[in-house]
Parts: C-alpha cells; sequence; structure tokens
C-alpha cells in the first residue's frame, strides 16, 4: 500500500469517527452526519486496485459511471425518505435503510465468492472466509431488518413462537456454520455453488425466526443490534475486496452497534439473551406484570391539569410512543413555552429505550426545537423527581412503571425507570387504559398522587395550552 493510500484512509478514518461522535447529541447531529458523508465520499473516489490505479485511472470508467448512477439514485430515494416519511415511522425507516445496508454487503460479497470460486487458482482460505461471513451477517441483517420493519408497522406486534422453537434455530445456525466451513475450504468444488445457495437462503431464512419470537416493545434493541451485524459485514466485506475504508467504516458501525445494544439492555436491566430468546410481550408475561394493584384510577379534567401547571414551580414533561403517534412534538415545546413565560422550570425527562428506536424522543423533539439543555437522561433527572411539582407523562407507559421496582413477578422487575411517581403530583395522558407496548399494566395509574387525562395527546394538549394561556 503505497504512502498517499495510507493517508487517505487514515484521514477517512478520522472524518467517519468525529461523525460518529458529533451524532452523540441532536445539536450537531448533523453536522456529524456530513462530515462522515464527506468520509465516505472520499473514499468512493479513492478507490484503487491491487495495482494501485484510482478508479478514475483507464479501463475503471465504467465502474466509476456506475458508481456516480448509483450515488445519485441513492440520494434522490434517501431525500424523498428523508422528507416523506413522518416522525413516527422514522424506527421503521431506520430498520429498513439498515435491512438494506446488510443485504448490499451480502450481495457485494456473494458476488465476489461466485466470481472468484470459478477462477482457476480459486480464493484463499481468508478471503473465503470474510465472503461468507460477510453473507452470512449482512443477509440475516436484511430479512431480520424486514420483519423488524413489519413489527413496528404494527403487522404483528407479538411474539411468535411455538415449541421447541429456539433449539430449531439452534440446529439451522449450526447448519448455517457446516456449510461456511465446507465452502471456506472447498470454493473451488463442483458442489461449492449449490451449498452457497443453501447457506444463503437458510441465512434468510435464520434471520426472519430470530426475530419473530421478539417482541415489539423490544424492536429498539434489535435495531441496534442488527444495526451492528450490517457493519460488521461492511467490515468483512473490505477484507474481501481489499478497501480498507470499508473495513474501518464497518467495524466503527459494529463496535458501536454492540456497545449501544449493551447499553439498552443495561438500561432495561436484562441480558442481550433475554431480548433474543425470551419472548418478552407474550401473553404469559402481560399477565405477570399485573399482579399487586392497589388503589383506583383518579381521571382529571384539562382545565384543572392547567392551573397545576401554570402555578407550579418545576414541571417535567416525561414524553413516549404515545407523543410520537399522536405528533403532539409541536404542542408539546407550544405548552413548554408558555409555562416558561410565567417563570416555570420545565424539563425533559428521558428515557434511554422511550420509543421505538434509539434517541427517538430526542429527535422528535428536536424536530420541534425544544432547547437542549431542556432534555435530561433519566440518570440526571431522577435524584430530584421527589421536588417536581407536577410530572406530565405523554405517551410513556412502561419507562415510567413502578412494577419495575415494586412487584418481583412483573417482567420489567429491576429495570431502571424515570421515577414518576415519587413527584407531588403526576399527570399521565393517555388514550385509555390499555397497556403499553410490552403488554404489562402499569402500576402508577393507580398511585395516590396520580391522575389520568385521557384523551388524545396532541387535542389534550392543545387544550392545556389554551388553559394555561387564559389562566
Amino acid at each position: 500500500m503505497s504512502s498517499t493510500i495510507a493517508y487517505i484512509i487514515i484521514g477517512v478514518s478520522v472524518l467517519f469517527i468525529i461523525g460518529i461522535k458529533l451524532l452523540a447529541s441532536p445539536k450537531t447531529a448533523r453536522i456529524g452526519n456530513l462530515i462522515a458523508a464527506a468520509g465516505m465520499f472520499i473514499a468512493l473516489i479513492s478507490l484503487h486496485k491491487p495495482g494501485g490505479d484510482y478508479v478514475w485511472s483507464q479501463g475503471w470508467s465504467f465502474n466509476y459511471t456506475l458508481i456516480a448512477i448509483g450515488t445519485v439514485i441513492g440520494l434522490i430515494i434517501g431525500a424523498i425518505g428523508a422528507y416523506s416519511v413522518k416522525m413516527t415511522a422514522m424506527p421503521q425507516m431506520v430498520a429498513m435503510f439498515n435491512g438494506l445496508g446488510g443485504g448490499a454487503a451480502a450481495l457485494v460479497a456473494s458476488l465476489e465468492f461466485v466470481r472468484r470460486s470459478h477462477r482457476i487458482e480459486g480464493i484463499m482460505g481468508f478471503d473465503a472466509g470474510s465472503m461468507l461471513f460477510a453473507t452470512l451477517i449482512g443477509s440475516l441483517s436484511f430479512s431480520g431488518s424486514i420483519i423488524a420493519y413489519l413489527k413496528l408497522e404494527g403487522k404483528f406486534e407479538k411474539p411468535h413462537t411455538f415449541p421447541g422453537q429456539n433449539i430449531l434455530n439452534g440446529l439451522i445456525l449450526l447448519v448455517i456454520l457446516g456449510l461456511c466451513g465446507f465452502l471456506t475450504f472447498n470454493a473451488a468444488n463442483g458442489n461449492a455453488t449449490t451449498a452457497f445457495i443453501v447457506m444463503f437462503s437458510l441465512a434468510l431464512f435464520f434471520g426472519i425466526a430470530m426475530v419473530m419470537p421478539i417482541g415489539g416493545a423490544d424492536m429498539p434493541v434489535v435495531i441496534s443490534l442488527l444495526n451492528s451485524f450490517t457493519g460488521l459485514a461492511v467490515a468483512a466485506d473490505g477484507f474481501a475486496i481489499n478497501n480498507l475504508a470499508m473495513v474501518v467504516a464497518g467495524t466503527l458501525v459494529g463496535s458501536s452497534g454492540t456497545l449501544l445494544t449493551l447499553l439498552m439492555c443495561k438500561a432495561m436491566n436484562r441480558p442481550v439473551t433475554n431480548v433474543l430468546f425470551g419472548a418478552f410481550g407474550s401473553s404469559g408475561s402481560a399477565q405477570a406484570g399485573a399482579a399487586g394493584i392497589v388503589g383506583t384510577v383518579k381521571p382529571i379534567q384539562a382545565d384543572e391539569v392547567a392551573l397545576l401547571l401554570a402555578y407550579a414551580q418545576r414541571v417535567v414533561i416525561v414524553p413516549g410512543y404515545g407523543m410520537a403517534v399522536a405528533q403532539a412534538q409541536h404542542s408539546v415545546r407550544e405548552l413548554s413555552d408558555e409555562l416558561g413565560k410565567r417563570g416555570v422550570e420545565v424539563q425533559f425527562a428521558i428515557h434511554p429505550v422511550a420509543g421505538r428506536m434509539p434517541g427517538h424522543m430526542n429527535v422528535l423533539l428536536a424536530e420541534a426545537n425544544v432547547p437542549y439543555d431542556q432534555l435530561v437522561e433519566m440518570e440526571a433527572i431522577n435524584p430530584s423527581m421527589d421536588r417536581v411539582d407536577v410530572c406530565l407523562v405523554i405517551g410513556a407507559n412502561d419507562v415510567v412503571n413502578p412494577a419495575a421496582r415494586e412487584d418481583k413477578s412483573s417482567p420489567i422487575y429491576g429495570m431502571p425507570i424515570i421515577d414518576a411517581d415519587h413527584c407531588k403530583t403526576c399527570i399521565v395522558m393517555k388514550r385509555s387504559m390499555a397497556a403499553g407496548f410490552a403488554g404489562i399494566e402499569n402500576l402508577l395509574f393507580y398511585k395516590d398522587n396520580t391522575r389520568m387525562l385521557f384523551g388524545d395527546a396532541k387535542a389534550s394538549l392543545n387544550a392545556l395550552v389554551a388553559a394555561v394561556k387564559a389562566s
């Protein structure tokens, strides 16, 4: 590798790292995305053959044209998606795009494997292993992400299980690994193509079988895990086709996705294995979470809530998926602004797994131009929740459920939650008494200091804004 190529790879790597770092905050996410995109553009125009020729060198003009066409098509589809997809459907879009990335990585590895397996010299063991790994992980990520997309769309939210399912999935995985082992050292074998097609098909099926038993409430973790799989597939592609930029980009995505998955599981106090094999959200889990309910539900009207908010000193708003469904983020910001004019301190308590994807609530509130300094993470706000006058829970359910602390029979027992029940008065905005996405009864609704404001979140918030202005 020439020194010029080495400098390019180092520069691209730095841009990727800076881009990911800036994505950690909604305030800098856009510039971070542009920086990472600039790194990818540099990596594209710096593609080279083993001999050192760049993509625009003689003989590569056709490839250059294909890359340009693909880039333009991708930009158009991405722009249309970004402008047309509603914020409530953003998790589905993330799942879909991640699946397409995994599928693309699997196709690159598959085509390279088939092409080189027909050569006289065959494929070296490491290269064959890289291609097979990318094919396996990429196709698994593709089919699994499609199922995650459908679950987020509400096609089949609950886990789909049957006796012996985990054993069957384990046997399928063993067959896939056996075929990969055979192909790694027998790529030039006459039966290699047939074995490869079988392995590819089983990998696609395994992605479906792996995600189907997982409940809709765990989709944020699944999306994060599948995202890390896509990154690993891209990194393996980089080894297979001798592209170090892909190795760097894929490794960064894979490692960050894995870390995010582990952090989200920690936030739910559940191991990854429980998410993947526990069928959380099944009917049995829901029944287990309904034990030990004491108290009655106490409804309240919007004008009463408005008085509590208008004369409070400190208000904490806990957003959840219900806010996203009602597209009420702008109404929330308007209510926050009105309270701020009255001298009320308003903060937003953000749970790490609220919504349907990592950072879902941050994205919604950022879209509504809520100041970033008003967004407070769960760990930072919980110690002072007992000094909050009013906690307004908007569409959140499982992330404020005291059963996580009080009911040892609950499936979410031990999960860190936002301590909404510790405030002086808790107002829960909800359409009905139906259980949340995890199918677990919420003990918060029955607490002495809790009042239920029933109705559509956006309509209720608009009524609150009008009442606060009039008070």
